[in-house]
């Protein structure tokens, strides 16, 4: 590996707020140039690339950084809570079931994608889905499938399950960051066309829009002038529940990992319960639930939920480290099965958004829940508004739940298909 310009965290982070602060900044600019610019490409979408350009260029990287672990440990569970401290469960209910058929449908487009690409891309090139013993391609590929529908717990879960060899493990990773990445950025930029897409999909909004219209009418009666006090106390629940949501977690991972040999056994349908992360998001979640039926739910009027957006835009930035833009072409093969995977699980859920007349919300959220998990489908609900991020949530949550067994299936499928 080469040694990035800044290795500093310190240095990096500076970096990292710098094309934050600059993002904003001209997004909030609205005649000329960037006016016309930021029509065109969203400003979460620029959060994600500017930080891979600079890990493109060699002047930083997340394999010298520990900006992603913290990010993804201490920020995320404390604007979980922040987000859903006001959020209001019999609105999300009234959404309707068009989201839970979503997700599933995406989870269902990477079961079979993974497969189908395999299949497609051995017509032209053999030898990218060949391999033998511990370096078949598809025990590699297994890792992605965990990866794009239960998360980083999964997809270790899938390569002690197959053993693949570790030393190829990194073109997977390489596969996973760039496609997942790219896919996002048009998710993205899709979400600045929605009333537009929502027409073509015929959806029915109405839902939605009345959870938006709720949540805002509540802010506005409570919004204040934000005290010292007000500060303090939303540092107090963010991350006292953040010690907590770690402090159980790890608790409940090791209690049931010593307990329950399904749950140790990476090859359960269980595993996912297992991971620590999995109950830290969970926990964080819970405790902000609980505070949407107490007074605290009012910090919303102090800003609650902007603090928790900033929290995730610097983890936004941070996952936008991952992606190094020059490694895109070095593997075509496997970055082509890639691209037919995400293209088959994409196609399949226009089609059923399409077929039940769903909201491009239901399709952004339940494909980001699977593929981007807890770190990335509450921030691509944010973009629509800052009161469906709880929905996003919710859903990458379940994301776990499936995750092993979706991947489990979908690599006996890969295995099938590689051998066809």
């Amino acid at each position: 590996m080469n040694q990035p310009f800044i290795t500093d965290d310190t240095v990096v982070f500076g970096l990292l707020t710098l094309c934050l602060g600059f993002i904003f900044y001209t997004s909030s600019i609205k005649t000329g140039f960037w006016k016309k610019f930021y029509s065109i490409v969203p400003a979460v979408l620029m959060c994600y690339l500017l930080p891979a350009i600079l890990t493109s260029l060699g002047v930083i990287s997340d394999e010298t950084s520990q900006l992603y672990f913290i990010a993804s440990r201490y920020l995320l569970p404390a604007a979980l809570i922040l987000m859903t401290l006001s959020i209001d469960l019999k609105a999300i209910k009234n959404l309707g079931s068009k989201a839970l058929i979503m997700f599933l449908t995406g989870s269902f487009g990477i079961i079979i994608g993974g497969p189908i690409a395999i299949l497609i891309v051995s017509i032209f090139s053999p030898e990218t889905v060949g391999g033998n013993d511990f370096d078949a391609i598809w025990r590699g590929l297994s890792t992605i499938a965990g990866s794009w529908i239960g998360g980083g717990a999964n997809q270790a879960a899938m390569l002690e399950i197959f053993e693949y060899n570790p030393d190829k493990f990194g073109a997977m990773v390489l596969v996973d960051i760039v496609v997942a990445n790219i896919w996002m950025a048009i998710i993205l930029l899709g979400v600045g066309k929605t009333k537009r897409i929502d027409k073509w999909l015929k959806a029915d909004t109405s839902s939605i829009e009345t959870l938006k219209i709720k949540v805002s009418a509540f802010t506005e009666k409570i919004t204040r002038v934000p005290t010292i006090k007000d500060y303090m106390m939303m540092l107090f629940f963010a991350f006292t529940g953040v010690g907590i949501s770690h402090f159980f977690g790890g608790l409940i991972s090791s209690f049931l990992i010593s307990t329950f040999e399904a749950v140790s056994d990476k090859a359960s349908f269980l595993s996912f319960l297992s991971s620590g992360f999995f109950w830290m998001v969970v926990l964080a979640t819970t405790i902000g639930i609980i505070l949407s039926f107490t007074k605290a739910k009012n910090y919303e009027g102090a800003g609650a939920s902007k603090i928790g957006g900033m929290f995730i835009y610097i983890l936004v930035a941070t996952i936008g480290m991952k992606m190094d833009l020059g490694k895109v072409l070095e593997n075509p093969g496997l970055i082509a099965i890639g691209f037919i995977w995400i293209s088959i699980h994409a196609g399949l859920l226009i089609l059923m958004a399409k077929l039940i007349k769903a909201p491009f919300f239901f399709l952004a959220v339940g494909s980001q829940a699977n593929v981007g998990g807890a770190a990335s489908a509450p921030v691509v609900a944010a973009e629509f508004h800052p009161s469906l991020t709880s929905v996003g949530v919710l859903l990458a949550v379940l994301g776990y739940v499936v995750g092993t067994g979706g991947a489990l299936l979908c690599a006996y499928l890969m295995e099938i298909a590689s051998k066809v």
